[in-house]
């Protein structure tokens, strides 16, 4: 057995300013991480524009960061238990940064790709990297708590401000300032964590890194994800789709078999004894699946059928956002007194019929208010769920393990979202073919009522699902029911 990864615990002198300022920087970085889902689309347009990108193939900008970013997670988990989660951090800053320049001086579509996909590979390392921080530094139970919903209360704001920020660089100083906007804010995150996160220790084993495990899980992801992605825009017959779909089981199952074999795996099937971690993750999944595709259909509702410009969309996104960020610090004090599973139950509880009323609102002919209802009740049950399904995933796994833990459900985060994306997509556009003007309009919003009364429905899998968590034991201590899991170890 190989000797722990943790990062040294500080002095009881300097705890809680040290900790303090680290957590600033870990929730920056996601504030940070989930601007940059939103800041590009608004500028598409633009970029399709300028770069002389024909309409059907400006989505490349957002696919190359998506497929490279689910590609990538696992391995980026992995990198940070082996190669120390603060440097993996700053590497991750760094790339996000140096590909942000590059972005912004693109003079043609290859280099903008080429600059997205980078820093999806960025996104791939720093979001394991963030986790493994903040659940080796703050101990399970309140305080790692606390400090998951202070990170997840950034990520929602994040996902307004980019919306919001994007609209306005864009409008007032053209696309590449959505790019370079990234570069003075992950470089100087980067160059503080360098002073106030704890360093990594010096490892007193050395330790294999499992290259074609790396190189097996990374290929089938990507090319995964890549099918998922391309799927809805070059159809599901494609060669290519059907291609990268084949090759993509091919390299999983070869990964499977590596795995099994290997002394010392990027991802140790064991992990999966870890009741909070399995659960945790097939949560994950089915939150992206279904809360996490909603941004996506509301877009669409605001500026395709009410024809909102990006600037509206991004104001309308206000509401959804401060209750999301709600949601996320009520996840935290129900987590701390009732537990992870009762929290989660609760999320869903809340975010079923929350997201039925939101279906209401989709109708070509409902102003923006009757939207304002769902969206409150299905964003409060949906930062519950944030907040809680990462304390699971994390409870129970030995803190030198917390990175690859951490990329597992990172994962099932990202695949979710393209899976659920890819099949909504389809359902919601059944009726939409050959259809223009108002009754594309009035079609399309038919289309996303049926999309979203169906995440509704299928929340209640993740209701189910979280009813596998093993209750909380009882501790006369005073212990809350989310530290009373032991580690998972080898």
């Amino acid at each position: 057995m190989s000797a722990p990864s943790t990062l040294p615990a500080p002095s009881a002198a300097g705890a809680a300013p040290r900790l303090g300022w680290t957590l600033a920087l870990l929730a920056l970085a996601q504030l940070i991480y989930a601007l940059d889902l939103n800041i590009v689309f608004v500028a598409l347009p633009q970029i399709g524009a300028d770069l002389g990108f024909p309409g059907q193939t400006q989505q490349l900008v957002v696919s190359a960061y998506v497929v490279f970013a689910g590609g990538f997670l696992l391995f980026g988990g992995r990198a940070a238990d082996l190669l120390g989660r603060r440097r993996v951090f700053v590497l991750a800053l760094t790339l996000y940064a140096v590909s942000s320049l590059a972005g912004g001086l693109a003079d043609g579509p290859v280099l903008i790709i080429v600059a997205r996909a980078v820093q999806g590979i960025g996104g791939a390392l720093l979001l394991p990297a963030t986790l493994a921080l903040l659940n080796s530094l703050f101990p399970q139970g309140p305080q790692r708590n606390r400090a998951l919903a202070v990170w997840g209360g950034a990520g929602a704001s994040g996902l307004t401000i980019g919306a919001l920020l994007g609209g306005l660089l864009t409008e007032n100083f053209g696309w590449p300032a959505v790019f370079y906007v990234n570069v003075p804010l992950a470089g100087l995150v980067a160059l503080a964590a360098l002073a106030v996160i704890p360093r990594d220790p010096a490892r007193r084993e050395r330790r294999r890194f499992d290259v074609p495990g790396a190189l097996s899980v990374t290929g089938g992801s990507t090319l995964l994800v890549f099918a998922l992605v391309e799927g809805p825009e070059l159809g599901w017959g494609s060669p290519l789709v059907i291609g990268a779909f084949v090759l993509a089981a091919v390299l999983l199952v070869i990964f499977a078999l590596v795995e099994a074999r290997s002394a010392d795996p990027l991802m140790p099937f064991r992990l999966f004894r870890n009741r909070h971690l399995t659960v945790g993750m097939l949560v994950t999944f089915v939150y992206m699946a279904t809360f996490g595709v909603l941004p996506y259909f509301l877009t669409v509702l605001l500026q395709s059928v009410h024809g909102y410009s990006a600037l509206q969309s991004g104001l309308a996104f206000l509401v959804p956002s401060l209750a999301i960020a709600a949601g996320t610090q009520a996840g935290e004090r129900l987590a701390t007194r009732l537990g992870t599973r009762a929290t989660l139950l609760i999320g869903f509880a809340v975010g079923v019929p929350g997201t039925a009323v939101l279906a209401l609102g989709f109708d070509v002919g409902a102003g923006y208010g009757l939207l304002v209802p769902g969206l409150i009740v299905s964003g409060l049950g949906q930062g519950v769920v944030w907040t809680a399904m990462w304390i699971a995933a994390a409870t129970g796994t030995a803190a030198h393990e917390q990175g690859v833990a951490n990329g597992i459900a990172s994962t099932a985060l990202n695949l979710g979202n393209a899976i659920g994306l890819a099949v909504f997509t389809v359902i919601a556009d059944v009726g939409t073919a050959g259809k223009t003007g108002q009754a594309l309009r009035a079609a399309t919003a038919e289309g996303e009522f049926l999309v979203v009364l169906l995440t509704a429905a299928a929340m209640i899998v993740g209701l189910l699902v979280t009813l596998a968590l093993p209750r909380p034991r009882r501790e006369p201590s005073g212990a809350t029911p989310a530290d009373t899991s032991p580690a998972v170890t080898g």
